[in-house]
């Protein structure tokens, strides 16, 4: 199993520091457009291996796509982060033109693989990748639903004093501060609903934090996030490499599931070796269709901005 991560920034090299130590892939390469900066994150995980146990083989690599050729998948994290005061929306403008250029690259040496786009602003860049190159929806995933309900579950967790990994909780919708759409009201711990532990007001705020929680990391930081956005991305490609079947929240093209035509935003996925294997059309009440729509239209309005890129 082989899988190349384009960017060796913080998000894409923790992403192959994870999938290493826990033995998820035989191979993983890291490209880079800055000489040397990916073969130096490269040679610091691969220095890791006596110490943490692992076998993968970690190569890192400028600018020469025809190392990743025959990749299983492909994850792209490349582009500038999003610094502080900065929206995702910002973004678009500068990561296009990277996130086009990097997946018709990497799709000329491995015909076949499934691309994982992380790259800011996600559901944008998903569109984007998928338009440009015509795949079918299934092997072009944007990443953000795994990383937001994973935010989500550290709040309800915080909330609750339990711990995180007894909590089942899902975030829906675009991959931005305001469109992403927690859904408290399926939120449960081992199997009992938390509206069953948490009052009203405490679940409101739970949702809140999960929604800012990417601008709350990057005020502290400085920065964008990485290792919670890294360790997401190795949760969505071991459930393929690995045919989990798991049911994870992506960015993928919608075509009527949840009423929405011609966009790609996140909902609940089967995860397995085709990728994205089935869409799973989950019963919304009212208030969160009228919120999954009014976020269909944000994402779509940021997809507009894309007409000159994809020209």
């Amino acid at each position: 199993m082989k899988v190349t991560i384009v960017g060796a920034g913080n998000v894409g090299a923790t992403c192959a520091d994870v999938i290493s130590y826990r033995g998820i892939a035989s191979e993983v390469v890291v490209l880079d457009i800055k000489e040397g900066f990916a073969e130096g994150k490269a040679m610091d995980i691969m220095q890791c291996a006596t110490n943490t146990g692992f076998n993968t083989r970690v190569t890192g690599i400028t600018n020469d796509y025809s190392k990743t050729a025959n990749s299983d998948v492909v994850v792209i994290t490349s582009g500038i982060p999003r610094k502080p005061g900065m929206t995702r929306e910002e973004l678009i403008g500068i990561n296009a033109g990277i996130v086009k250029s990097v997946v018709e690259n990497v799709l000329a040496h491995s015909p076949n693989t499934i691309v994982v786009v992380v790259s800011n602003p996600m559901d944008t860049m998903t569109y984007l990748a998928l338009k440009a190159t015509g795949l079918p929806k299934n092997r072009i995933i944007g990443m953000g639903g795994a990383l937001d309900s994973s935010r989500f579950k550290y709040y309800l967790s915080k909330a609750l004093d339990k711990p995180s990994n007894d909590i089942s909780a899902m975030v829906i919708g675009g991959h931005g501060d305001t469109t992403m759409i927690p859904l408290t009201r399926l939120a449960s711990y081992n199997g009992i609903p938390v509206s069953e532990f948490l009052s009203q007001e405490q679940l409101d705020k739970v949702a809140a934090d999960t929604m800012v929680g990417g601008a709350t990391l990057t005020g502290l930081l400085g920065t964008s996030a990485w290792y919670a956005p890294g360790a997401s991305v190795a949760y969505l490609v071991d459930s393929i490499l690995n045919d989990q079947k798991k049911m994870i929240a992506c960015s993928v093209m919608l075509e009527g599931e949840y009423g929405q035509n011609d966009i790609c935003i996140g909902v609940p996925c089967i995860i397995g070796k085709n990728g994205i294997e089935q869409i799973v059309d989950i019963k919304l009440n009212e208030a969160e269709k009228a919120a999954f729509a009014k976020s269909a239209d944000a994402v779509r309005n940021m997809n507009a901005d894309l007409k000159s890129v994809l020209a």
